[in-house]
């Protein structure tokens, strides 16, 4: 189980992980509002080869997502090797409430450690448990030392999962947010991706755990963190699902969907543009308008959580309007045989509120917390 590629996980998928009806709950954001339903915008199908064919098999599909994720590592740099056998360090434990909180250290680079907490409950869901990687500036907030409305870890793991807190504390500080590998003078790996790197060898952190599933372990961030949970959950096939808070989920102008800016998708050798939109004066710079140029948006990365679910919690940044990027991925799973693997949730502002999360956590609970059952590879529930 430590070791789970794509077509295995989509047959967890299909047969056990999942099974059940989605609670009434949160039942109604797995479905587009009339407005948007059907609707893709301008955005091309990634149900397209890249020279025009139509994917029209479960096995084109296999074809095409290895297409789109080859692209676009080609675009944004090939990652280093992912450490599947993490060495990590237990600085300090302690115990908080109902359950242990643990500040470790880990390689989440070839080159750099990170030190973040990893948080164990006493009674958790199963045995053994479901697992979530958090993700923002800092790893505090996370486990409820910040703003109450993002202790996505805290909050978890008193539900019963374990939870692991990771943030970029020290780049933060620098206001240079990201990661750069090998260097910020000499970046080959533009620094969103590199995010999805750092997040792929977190989830390696608790699948090697005896007391976690690692076919059971999502990812959840806000803002930042969604940005980086998005691109950490679509180019890693190994985390189960994911719930990304506003990141802005297509490229757009808003200052907040900022992809251009060199901590993300818009990486150059420093002296960095003016923080900001984009302007005659002050022009984007890196792969970005690269990327523009190529016609290319987020929602092809999207197309590679397919069947695995997601959980977009929008606010300002993410109305309902982007379900015309959505429909793409739902289209991929009706493909594959599969239907309520997206999901949308809105709110008017960017922060998110006790409503919002409260789906967030019934998301995870009904996708991860469920133990899995013997694996039936022609079931497609």
């Amino acid at each position: 189980m430590r070791e789970l590629g794509y077509t295995l996980i989509c047959f967890l998928i299909a047969s056990s992980l999942f099974a059940g009806d989605i609670p009434n709950s949160i039942a109604p954001y797995f479905t587009p509002p009339t407005k948007w339903a059907g609707e893709k915008g301008d955005f091309r199908s990634p149900l397209l080869f890249k020279d025009g064919t139509q994917v029209a098999t479960a096995e084109d599909w296999q074809k095409r997502r290895t297409e789109i994720l080859e692209q676009w590592h080609d675009l944004m740099g090939h990652w280093p090797e992912v450490f599947t056998e993490p060495e990590v360090e237990i600085l300090k434990s302690e115990k908080r409430e109902d359950f242990t909180q643990h500040t470790v250290r880990f390689l989440w680079t070839p080159e750099e450690k990170t030190t973040g907490y990893l948080l164990v409950p006493n009674n958790p869901t199963s045995t053994p448990a479901p697992a979530v990687v958090t993700v923002y500036y800092e790893p505090e907030t996370a486990i409820g030392l910040g703003n109450e409305l993002r202790d996505f870890a805290y909050q978890l793991t008193k539900r019963g999962f374990v939870t692991l807190s990771i943030g970029t504390t020290e780049a933060t500080e620098a206001k240079e947010y990201s990661l750069y590998w090998p260097s910020i003078e000499d970046t080959k790996v533009q620094p969103l991706s590199m995010l999805g790197y750092a997040a792929a060898n977190a989830y390696h952190v608790l699948a090697d755990l005896p007391e976690v599933d690692a076919s059971r372990i999502g990812i959840v961030g806000h803002s930042f963190g969604g940005k980086w949970a998005m691109f950490g959950s679509c180019l890693y096939d190994k985390f189960a699902c994911a719930a990304w808070s506003d990141p802005g989920i297509t490229f757009d102008t808003r200052p907040s969907v900022n992809y251009w800016e060199p901590w993300y998708l818009g990486y150059h050798p420093k002296p960095w543009r003016k923080r900001g939109v984009p302007s005659e004066d002050n022009p984007m710079r890196g792969l970005y308008p690269e990327l523009l140029e190529q016609g290319r948006d987020l929602h092809e990365l999207h197309s590679l959580m397919a069947p695995r679910p997601f959980l977009v919690s929008g606010g300002s940044e993410d109305p309902p309007s982007r379900w015309q990027a959505l429909n793409h991925t739902i289209e991929v799973n009706k493909l594959l045989g599969y239907d309520k693997r997206v999901a949308m949730q809105n709110r008017p502002d960017h922060g998110p509120n006790e409503e919002s999360n409260e789906v967030i956590y019934q998301f995870f609970e009904h996708f991860l917390a469920t133990s899995p059952t013997p694996v039936d590879t022609d079931s497609k529930k």
